[in-house]
């Protein structure tokens, strides 16, 4: 009787180890389920913010070809107002 006693007192023990382990395995996948949506939420935020980004220097490169081009349009037009001034 003495080894019955034993052996369930082990199997007890062992269960209680058990259930300790799987709540503290519990409580851990939540703090990292909590921890992975925040991540997420934080890349969405970083992405939208990057595409507005892209956004603008797209915006920006075409305004640059724009100012560029009527630079070259204002110098042609100099360059021919030189050339056709009297004493050139």
């Amino acid at each position: 009787m003495s080894d019955s006693v034993d052996n369930l007192e082990k199997l007890e023990t062992k269960i209680l180890k058990a259930a300790v382990l799987l709540k503290r395995t519990l409580a851990e996948k939540s703090s990292l389920l909590d921890q992975l949506a925040k991540i997420r939420a934080d890349l969405e935020k970083h992405a939208k913010s990057s595409a507005g980004r892209e956004r603008d220097i797209l915006a920006l490169r075409r305004e640059r070809e724009e100012v560029r081009s009527r630079i070259e349009k204002l110098l042609r037009q100099i360059d021919l107002f030189a050339k056709s001034a009297p004493g050139s």
